[in-house]
């Protein structure tokens, strides 16, 4: 199927437009990052320099990756129940935009804002890190593998939340209940980057490249697996 870019980008700046009026939304985006990063930066700050041992054990950036499997999730969710609770789909869904289209731009309206918060999050502790905390410490925090792992594994796991969020937001009658839905199915995810930050999971290089793999192939599907659960008569008329 071939997809209209013009018809995309309309829907994705619908979308955009619909979060910036939302202030639940703007909340959501904001209080979220806050809950993954205040009390690791400052466990990092306040550490000695012989704490960097611990440290170089673990893999504590991990532990941001949580904003990406969370913050686009409850977007998601939001993004076909939420617009049919105010009145504003049933519109949308009288045109002949496809399926496809309709849900593939509300993905990437989330996507985008999840990725800019994930990675401004990530920016800050870094810079944090760099400058006020121990030289070893911060060398022990600032691994390049660990940083890499954060920019490639952000929008594949902020890819597959969405998806997951959509599915849920499409099945659902209630806003609040499509998020809470939506952050529960993002916590099998979350809790897996606990582990490998506390070091219960160690992760190596083969390891590491099968999770990319993984998600990859998870994302490709998503797109292919909500987009039948998108169903307009069902949406319109209210039915289940």
């Amino acid at each position: 199927m071939s997809v209209s870019e013009r018809r995309v980008r309309a829907i994705f700046r619908k979308e955009l437009r619909e979060y910036r009026r939302n202030g639940s939304i703007i909340a959501t985006m904001a209080v979220i990052p806050l809950t993954f990063i205040i009390l690791p930066l400052i466990t990092v700050l306040r550490l000695p320099a012989s704490g960097s041992r611990a440290l170089l054990a673990g893999h504590p950036l991990a532990i941001l990756l949580g904003i990406p499997a969370i913050v686009p999730a409850v977007l998601a969710a939001y993004s076909v129940v939420g617009e049919r609770q105010q009145g504003t789909l049933e519109p949308v869904l009288t045109t002949p935009i496809p399926r496809e289209e309709f849900l593939l731009g509300k993905a990437l309206a989330a996507l985008l804002p999840s990725l800019a918060i994930a990675y401004a999050v990530y920016g800050f502790f870094l810079v944090c890190v760099a400058l006020f905390s121990q030289p070893s410490v911060a060398s022990a925090v600032l691994q390049g593998p660990d940083v890499l792992a954060q920019v490639v594994l952000t929008p594949l796991l902020a890819a597959w939340s969405i998806w997951l969020g959509i599915g849920i937001s499409a099945r659902s009658s209630d806003t609040r209940v499509a998020q809470q839905l939506g952050t529960l199915a993002s916590l099998p995810a979350l809790a897996v980057t606990y582990l490998v930050a506390l070091d219960v999971i160690q992760v190596t290089l083969g390891l590491a490249i099968a999770l990319t793999l993984a998600l990859l192939i998870l994302d490709g599907l998503g797109w292919r697996i909500v987009s039948p659960m998108f169903d307009r008569e069902r949406l319109m008329t209210g039915t289940r």
